[in-house]
């Protein structure tokens, strides 16, 4: 936690759960990628946590940003970025989607298939487009399904038709899977890049940009390598790959950006067992899965928890969330190591939280309102 958000945490006054994000540690953050990727742009995935004031800080650092619908490229230029900056990078879009994109200015957008090609032609003429390629996402926490990306052989047909709509075909994309802990998973998404890129040549189409995608890591409960590490990997596989024809590069940080910046401050509202000999309590909050923790799911993100109470006895507890719904439970798969002296109505202090966990909150399910966020 930082000294901002613990000074702001003991003013605060309004009850319920809150997320607090520290902007100086997502100054902070955009400032380590700029450093150790020096040579490759940094977009921010804006899904991560579309707050304004985070994308009026990035804007105002020089960041690009990737958008995912017509609502987050708005918010970025009313951040003060401008088209030119923003990559639209998501796959699935509706025509009328691309072409209101297309009237604000943006001119760069991801496909990966030939039916998006189409679009595009159709919806934003002469723009660029990045065929996204599927790849394999082991080593990562949040892997990422086959619902993204095509095979790469089959990215040459797409970006071979894209040129025959009149589009430019810029480059190719993928995703390693989100949290990645093995430093090497880009190289093999990089073979597969640069073998695409080669049969592309051969058809007469030079492609001039590499989207290395997210995937780095915030700090958890499980350590992650330094964002060194993977600058330096990330560079060797370049070379491996493109030998001195090093394209252009981006890479697409979310989490990595935001996620270690936000804590979240939630409340015990019961604890119970369900038989008196239970070794294991059950220890409910007063946030859950549809109040912003929903990458709880399968316990894929295990978040770093914290009480006042940390240096005494801890037992296993089962954490769940206070909806009237069974799969609002965060952690029974593995229990979690609480306090035996955890009492109702003590604070719980979930940390590294910045990241898909407001924007993934609720409206208002079981009545109970969307998880506030604090930008301090």
């Amino acid at each position: 936690m930082t000294a901002r958000i613990r000074e702001f945490l003991k003013q605060r006054t309004d009850d319920g759960p809150c997320l607090v994000v520290d902007l100086d540690v997502v100054r902070e953050n955009y400032l380590a990628f700029a450093k150790v990727l020096p040579d490759t742009k940094v977009f921010y995935a804006v899904k991560a946590n579309p707050a304004p004031e985070i994308l009026k800080l990035l804007a105002g650092l020089g960041s690009c940003f990737d958008v995912a619908s017509v609502s987050e490229t708005q918010a970025v230029l009313a951040a003060g970025a401008t088209p030119d900056r923003i990559s639209y990078g998501n796959t699935i879009k509706k025509e009328a989607e691309i072409a209101a994109a297309f009237a604000l200015g943006v001119t760069l957008f991801a496909v990966d298939c030939e039916a998006e090609v189409e679009k595009v032609a159709r919806a934003a003429p002469g723009s660029r487009v990045i065929c996204r390629i599927h790849c394999d996402g082991s080593g990562s926490e949040w892997p990422l399904s086959r619902k993204f990306g095509c095979e790469p052989a089959y990215a040459v047909d797409i970006l071979e038709l894209a040129h025959r709509r009149g589009l430019v075909p810029h480059g190719v994309s993928f995703h390693v899977g989100s949290q990645q802990h093995n430093i090497e998973a880009w190289d093999r998404a990089l073979a597969s890049t640069a073998a695409v890129f080669r049969a592309c040549a051969e058809r007469g189409i030079a492609l001039t940009m590499v989207n290395l995608g997210g995937g780095f890591p915030a700090r958890y409960v499980r350590k992650t390598p330094k964002l060194e590490s993977y600058g330096k990997a990330i560079f060797r596989s370049l070379r491996k790959h493109f030998g001195n024809a090093v394209p252009e590069t981006i890479v697409e940080p979310g989490r990595g950006l935001v996620g270690n910046a936000g804590m979240i401050e939630a409340e015990v509202v019961l604890i119970a067992k369900r038989l008196p000999e239970d070794e294991v309590r059950w220890v409910y909050l007063d946030i859950g899965k549809f109040h912003g923790l929903a990458e709880t799911i399968d316990e894929s993100i295990r978040y770093p928890i914290r009480t006042a109470k940390d240096r005494d006895d801890t037992a296993p507890c089962i954490i769940a969330g206070p909806t009237c719904d069974s799969v609002d439970v965060l952690y029974e798969k593995t229990p979690y190591p609480l306090p035996v002296s955890l009492a109702i109505g003590d604070k719980v202090l979930i940390e590294a939280a910045g990241a898909y966990t407001a924007t993934y909150s609720s409206v208002g399910f079981n009545g109970y309102p969307p998880l506030r966020q604090y930008v301090i």
